[in-house]
């Protein structure tokens, strides 16, 4: 298949779109809490909901960024309606009122059951937020999104080494532990939730750009190019000290192309052409690095690489797949290189085979041949929203129709 073969593109985009719709049809029917308001904290590999379930801040977040964005691909009122519930909660439950930001988790009934704040958290709220504000133009997400904008960078910005920090008590005090989930090292500072803060300020910057916001976003990616990215070898610096220095046991392949792409966003938004012209060339080297490097045996992108026991670990989980195709073909598109378009074919034929669940619907967190006996992940819950493969889908759509005008 080639992109200049405009019925063959035609027939993808049309793929990708009935795909879109799968996603966002099985979030509207498995996970609405009608009982307790928002959405469910948990449903099971095969649908089942967990009532009880902790709700994420995280997963709501997402779940309101992807509901406001879909409406823009999708017309239809559930959708819409999923926004709005998503943003209710958000705003009635996991905002505190008195010290600002949002609460981690709640019980699935409502009351807080984790007060802590994390950087990577507040950054997800802000996403949603503008992507609400975009579909409907209310003033409150966008004013609740420069809020915790600003209590970002009151709080958790690191003024004498820069960057920002991982986490804070509920009243914004110093933390013992850092970590998003017990598989991260603790460490104060990480390309996970850099990464995560970029996309939110170059979100905010495009729906309602400030000086403050031009300035924070410039900052980050003067981080990436130069210090997050590793310039030796062209992979992220997963987890560093105050002082940045580096600590990383293994290479994520998943993180290091979704940086790939999500950092050519941040300068897109940033729209400065000497910024452009000195990062464009590191985000096409981490891209390459991504393809020469990271690829499995059967053509996937591999979960990570081992640095001390020189492994890579080629396991294939659905959000690096989803990122994966997102930032080859956004080298495919930069480069001309054909390599990247082949690639993304590729990862799309393994997604179809081995993630898209037909039979129950919504995609495997473990490919199926990475699954054994005993496999019941979630399909929705603390760390899995229709973000990374729903995302996937409407920026494929984006990027392919245009080649079609």
């Amino acid at each position: 298949m080639s992109l200049f073969n405009k019925p063959e593109i035609a027939s993808l985009v049309a793929e990708f779109r009935d795909e879109l719709g799968n996603i966002a049809d099985w979030w509207v029917k498995n996970t609405i809490d009608e009982k307790n308001g928002g959405f469910y904290g948990q449903v099971e590999a095969d649908g089942t909901a967990v009532a009880s379930a902790d709700k994420g801040v995280v997963m709501h977040a997402r779940i309101l960024w992807f509901f406001s964005e879909v409406c823009q691909y999708i017309d239809k009122p559930e959708y819409k309606a999923a926004a709005h519930r998503a943003f209710q909660y958000i705003t009635n439950y996991f905002h505190d009122a008195e010290y600002g930001g949002v609460y981690w988790s709640l019980t699935a009934d409502g009351h807080v059951k984790d007060s802590k704040k994390q950087t990577y958290a507040q950054s997800f709220a802000i996403y949603g937020l503008c992507a609400y504000y975009k579909l409907t133009g209310n003033q409150q997400a966008i004013d609740k999104a420069y809020e915790y904008f600003q209590i970002l960078q009151k709080y958790c910005h690191d003024d004498e080494k820069g960057g920002y920090l991982e986490a804070f008590d509920r009243k914004w005090g110093d933390i013992g532990d850092f970590r998003l989930s017990e598989k991260d090292d603790n460490l104060p500072k990480t390309q996970n939730t850099h990464l995560h803060v970029m996309e939110a300020y170059a979100t905010l910057h495009l729906v309602k750009p400030t000086a403050e916001s031009a300035l924070a976003l410039r900052r980050l990616v003067d981080f990436f190019d130069g210090t997050i990215i590793n310039k030796a070898n062209n992979h992220l610096r997963l987890f560093m000290d105050v002082d940045w220095q580096d600590h990383s046991k293994t290479f994520s392949y998943g993180h290091d192309i979704e940086c790939s792409w999500l950092l050519y966003e941040a300068l897109v938004a940033l729209n400065d052409p000497l910024v452009m012209n000195r990062v464009k060339p590191l985000v096409l080297a981490v891209a390459k690095t991504t393809l020469t490097e990271g690829l499995g045996d059967q053509g996937q992108v591999c979960d990570e690489y081992d640095i001390g026991k020189a492994i890579k670990h080629q396991e294939s989980c659905w959000w690096v797949q989803a990122e994966a195709m997102v930032g080859f073909l956004y080298t495919y598109q930069l480069t001309g290189d054909t390599a990247y378009w082949q690639v993304f074919n590729n990862i799309w034929s393994f997604t179809k085979e081995f993630h898209i669940d037909r039979a129950l619907g919504e995609w495997h967190w473990l490919a199926t041949r990475d699954q054994d006996a005993d496999y019941n992940t979630y399909k929705a819950g603390f760390w899995k929203a229709p973000y990374h493969n729903g995302r996937a889908m409407m920026e494929v759509i984006k990027v392919l129709s245009d080649k079609l005008h």
